[in-house]
């Protein structure tokens, strides 16, 4: 799967202003958190059923706020993802999810050269393009992962990659926070859902960024400066999503 999490803070209000009905920001350390994660699906099916060829492997990049229940169920909000499947974007978004089709392509470490930037013709680094977040760290070698977006419309583009440091698991109180989500919420025909999504604990690595040129939180609504606070990497976990529940009947 080769999932990597980057995230900024950002103001409580500010995430707010995103929840669906009957949700609030979760806050962690005095601030909500927005990230921008990177992960390839590979053999995703439907239910506890086997992978669908081709159409189950796919990239998605997405960006994403942390929400809470009163009662204290956390869940993900997204408000963009973007897949280089067309089919699965067209189904996601009839179910009210915001998926974008856009061209989204992983870098491995035979993607990038020595300066941490992408080395594949075509997908050229963004630093320093307009509503980029900014460029840190040098090379990784082993365990180096990225994700490069161009979308189809709107033309946002994002560049990102680390470096993991696969000798040092990330197990503080703010990796565990920012990655142990078992569900989502999400607005549908006027209601807000909470839809499970069941999978063992992240394997988590501490890592660094070797390269960062984004547009797609600033696309999002979102304004961040600087490098990514938190910055880890995982090799992955299997999923599955669940039936899911309404939370309130407000129209």
């Amino acid at each position: 799967m080769d999932a990597v999490f980057l995230h900024w803070r950002i103001p409580e209000a500010v995430a707010a202003s995103f929840m669906p009905q009957g949700v609030v920001p979760d806050v962690f350390d005095g601030s909500a958190w927005v990230g921008l994660i990177g992960f390839r699906m590979q053999g995703a099916g439907l239910g506890r059923g086997p992978g669908i060829p081709y159409f189950g492997s796919f990239n998605e990049i997405n960006v994403r706020l942390y929400s809470r229940e009163p009662d204290g169920t956390r869940g993900v909000v997204f408000l963009s993802l973007d897949a280089s499947r067309l089919a699965v974007v067209l189904a996601a978004r009839a179910a009210g999810i915001p998926y974008v089709w856009s061209r989204a392509s992983f870098l491995g470490a035979d993607s990038l050269d020595p300066n941490g930037r992408t080395a594949v013709a075509g997908t050229a680094g963004a630093e320093g393009s307009a509503g980029s977040t900014g460029s840190t760290g040098s090379a990784g070698s082993a365990g180096s992962a990225g994700y490069s977006v161009r979308r189809f419309r709107g033309g946002a583009r994002s560049d990102f990659a680390v470096a993991a440091e696969l000798d040092v698991e990330a197990a503080d109180p703010l990796s565990i926070h920012l990655t142990a989500r078992f569900g989502l919420h999400t607005r549908f025909r006027g209601r807000t859902l909470y839809v499970p999504n069941a999978h063992s604990p992240w394997t988590l690595y501490r890592a660094q960024v070797t390269l960062l040129g984004d547009e797609l939180v600033g696309a999002a609504g979102l304004n961040v400066a600087g490098p990514p606070e938190s910055v880890l990497y995982s090799p992955g976990v299997r999923t599955q999503f669940g039936p899911p529940r309404v939370l309130d009947r407000a129209s």
